[in-house]
């Protein structure tokens, strides 16, 4: 009987230790889960480099004709714009665009394009958009032809100020009597008119009629001046650099 109660005690002893131990490694178990350390969060990841901003559309995007180009004698002359043309590097006159304006040519026959940068006026003939540097020219192969059939693409420019001016350039002489001449005429039939020398032209003196806020409003009395008044050969839209 004793042993018996002494082997039931001794069970129920063991039988307790054991379920403590559970417990223990139960408790263990749960700190330890507790405190394992939760994942770092990601990092912002890099945002992707924004778009660059679209040039808004000018009367000039997309413009198609002529392209020339020009070497000597303007090779080491001021342009226009006051820069030192320099026909090798990939430069380009044209009448409105403003200087510092970055256009792609395509060359619409054999498909090639280059980019230039506006820092010239011209060209002053009819049919013909851009004139083209040297080096510009012959990255196109246009040297031989010396002409090209060409769409522009503008693909930037310098913010606008915030008035421009816009005229008709409907002469150029070297006597300065006869421009002014025209001068006179011109002015008395569309009531502004002036006579202007350029550094890329020096010893030339060009009679530009109007000064409108707009290009569209100079095309307008470029078509009225050609329409009215036959004795002028040509009338181009030009930008009034300075007023």
């Amino acid at each position: 009987m004793l042993l018996n109660m002494l082997g039931s005690q001794q069970m129920r002893k063991a039988l307790s230790i054991a379920m403590a131990g559970t417990i223990l490694l139960t408790g263990c178990h749960r700190k330890k889960s507790a405190q394992t350390p939760l994942p770092p969060r990601p990092g912002p990841t890099a945002s992707a480099p924004e778009p660059p901003t679209p040039v808004a559309a000018t009367p000039e995007s997309g413009e198609t004709g002529l392209a020339s180009w020009y070497g000597h004698p303007y090779h080491g002359r001021a342009s226009a714009s006051g820069e030192i043309y320099d026909m090798e590097q990939m430069t380009a006159a044209h009448r409105t665009l403003p200087f510092g304006a970055v256009v792609r040519v395509h060359d619409l026959d054999n498909r090639k394009s280059v980019d230039v940068r506006i820092n010239d006026r011209g060209p002053f003939v009819d049919g013909r958009i851009i004139d083209l540097s040297h080096a510009a020219a012959r990255a196109i192969e246009m040297i031989g032809p010396g002409t090209a059939r060409v769409r522009l693409e503008i693909l930037s420019a310098p913010a606008a100020p915030s008035q421009m001016h816009f005229g008709v350039q409907v002469g150029s002489f070297r006597n300065r009597d006869n421009a002014e001449r025209l001068r006179r005429a011109m002015e008395a039939k569309y009531g502004r008119a002036r006579l202007v020398a350029r550094a890329d032209t020096p010893g030339w003196w060009h009679v530009v009629v109007g000064m409108e806020p707009t290009e569209d409003g100079a095309s307008a009395l470029a078509n009225r001046i050609r329409g009215e008044d036959s004795s002028v050969t040509s009338a181009f839209v030009v930008r009034l650099d300075s007023v």
